[in-house]
C-alpha cells in the first residue's frame, strides 16, 4: 500500500508543473544580472556564455545524463534549442552533478550522450560545481532565461508536464522568449522546477 501511494505521488508530481513562485534560497532572482561563465563543452571547446551568438538572450538549462526527468526532457530540449535559435536566443545545457557521486554524469559519459542524441546545443560540465550554486539551481532540469543584457527574466521548468510532452498546456520557456522578444516581462516569471536533486558531496 505504501509503495502504491508513493508511485501515485510521483506520477502526480511529474504529471504537472504548476506556476508556483519560488522566491527563497540562494542564487539569482528574476531581475538579477547573471555573471558570465566559461565551461568545458563535450566537443572539447571552452564555451563562454557571453560569446555565444545571441541577439535576444540566453537560456541556461541545468540537466544531466542520469536523472529520469532530464532524460524525459532531452528531445524537448533539442527542439527548444532549435526554436531558441530561430528566435535569437542561445541555449546551453550544463551538467552540475559531481561525477564522484554520480559516475553516469562524468565528462566522458557526457561526451557519449551528446553524440548519441546529436545534441544541437553546447553541453557543458560544471567542473568543481561553481556555476550552479551561483544560479541557485536545485534540480535537473532547472532553467534560467535571460535577456541580451544577461538579466534573469524567467526561472523554473521548461513546461507544465514532465511526464507527457503531448499533454503540455503551457510552454513556459517559449513563452518567456516571446515576451522578451517583444520587450515585455514573462508571465509567469517563476515556476517550480520538477526534477532530481543536484548531486554533490557537500
Amino acid at each position: 500500500m505504501k509503495k502504491l501511494f508513493f508511485a501515485m505521488t510521483m506520477l502526480l508530481a511529474i504529471g504537472a508543473t504548476a506556476a508556483i513562485p519560488v522566491t527563497d534560497g540562494p542564487g539569482y532572482k528574476v531581475g538579477d544580472t547573471a555573471t558570465d561563465f566559461s565551461l568545458k563543452a563535450t566537443d572539447g571547446n571552452t564555451v563562454t556564455l557571453s560569446e555565444v551568438e545571441a541577439t535576444n538572450g540566453y537560456i541556461v538549462v541545468f540537466t544531466c545524463n542520469s536523472c529520469p526527468y532530464s532524460v524525459m526532457y532531452e528531445d524537448r530540449i533539442i527542439s527548444l534549442a532549435a526554436k531558441a535559435a530561430e528566435m535569437g536566443f542561445a541555449l546551453v545545457a550544463i551538467n552540475p552533478n559531481d561525477p564522484e557521486v554520480k559516475p553516469e554524469d562524468s565528462f566522458d559519459a557526457m561526451m557519449v550522450r551528446s553524440k548519441e542524441k546529436a545534441f544541437n546545443f553546447p553541453y557543458l560540465f560544471d567542473e568543481g560545481q561553481k556555476v550552479y550554486p551561483a544560479y541557485g539551481a536545485t534540480k535537473t532540469p532547472h532553467v534560467y532565461v535571460m535577456d541580451k543584457e544577461m538579466t534573469v527574466q524567467y526561472i523554473g521548468a521548461i513546461d507544465d508536464n514532465a511526464r507527457d510532452a503531448a499533454a503540455v498546456q503551457a510552454q513556459y520557456v517559449v513563452g518567456a522568449m516571446k515576451a522578451i522578444s517583444k520587450g515585455s516581462k514573462p508571465e509567469p516569471a517563476m515556476t517550480k522546477a520538477i526534477g532530481c536533486s543536484i548531486k554533490t558531496k557537500a
